[in-house]
């Protein structure tokens, strides 16, 4: 009778055992940029599957289809940025901030266009997504130079790939782009000018919905020793070994192998508080949001012991 009782109760903690190994999968959304590439790593790699989560990453051309994803419930985080976060909060939906990205944006001469500085660029077609990290940065790197926003002709091209088109074209003086797209730009002969690392901003961030940070945390901690396995894999291993993976699972065109200058990664942390407190102020100046949020409104730490 003990015996069957014994047996009968390691039977039960096995099954916990077992209940407690089984994750919810979590979905994604990525953009085609430097940022994802430790997804991409992780999922191609195995290191999700030796989390034993299942990742199903989502890829997005703009960040208003990513975001539209996210608000419908289709995605449970995403690779997004500090304004994103801001407008889904004030919008009512509720998203949180989980670490930072190593993210670069780039403000990119045409090859055609004779500016050698920004305030050169003064009055000229200099194309951005509206309202998105790269008007932000934009403005940034303009206020830097003692201009803002209207001392340049915005051009409004949301999708990054259109936006590198006709920046190569000659339709445009410039362009701020992300990396890879950047790179790719100044391979195919147009012109770095400067870029958010020159100013030593970073608003590139990892977000998750409110009921996900709630409901999957096991989850996004499991994504995370995941996603610094892939960041150990990407700063110690010869590019050789992983462009053609990333070429071909990042949607980037083949001239990325050559052009592509990848970041150093750091393991997953949490963003400097006033990467966060910048951003707001930006997005309350332009009256787009109203609400002042605080790092702790925004900022969840998974990090913690």
């Amino acid at each position: 009778m003990s015996m069957a009782l014994f047996l009968a109760g390691c039977g039960q903690q096995g099954s916990e055992k077992k209940e407690a190994k089984e994750l919810k999968p979590l979905a994604v959304g990525l953009m085609p940029d430097t940022d994802s590439l430790p997804f991409i790593i992780a999922r191609e790699k195995g290191y999700f599957d030796e989390e034993g989560l299942k990742v199903d990453i989502q890829q997005y051309k703009s960040a208003m289809d990513r975001d539209s994803a996210l608000q419908s419930g289709n995605l449970d985080g995403a690779v997004s940025d500090m304004l994103a976060v801001a407008f889904a909060k004030s919008g009512g939906f509720d998203v949180k901030v989980t670490s930072f990205t190593d993210g670069s944006y780039k403000l990119i001469a045409s090859s055609s266009e004779p500016a050698q500085s920004v305030k050169e660029l003064a009055g000229k077609d200099v194309s951005v997504s509206r309202n998105t990290i790269i008007e932000y940065v934009t403005d940034q790197i303009l206020a830097k130079e003692g201009m803002d926003g209207e001392s340049i002709n915005k051009v409004i091209i949301p999708q990054i790939p259109t936006r590198l088109e006709m920046l190569q074209n000659g339709k445009l003086s410039a362009a701020t782009l992300p990396e890879p797209m950047a790179s790719i730009a100044v391979h195919n002969g147009c012109r770095l000018i400067t870029g958010s690392d020159d100013l030593g901003i970073n608003p590139g961030v990892i977000m998750f919905t409110g009921e996900a940070v709630k409901d999957k945390s096991d989850e996004i901690k499991a994504l995370y020793r995941a996603y610094n396995k892939a960041v150990a894999y990407l700063n110690n291993t010869p590019r050789e070994e992983y462009m053609d993976l990333v070429i071909e699972k990042g949607g980037f065109p083949p001239v990325a192998k050559e052009a592509l200058k990848l970041p150093k990664y750091h393991e997953a942390s949490l963003p400097k508080e006033s990467d966060v407190v910048d951003c707001i102020k930006w997005l309350n100046a332009k009256n787009l949001v109203k609400d002042t949020y605080t790092y702790s409104d925004i900022v969840v730490d998974f990090f913690k012991n």
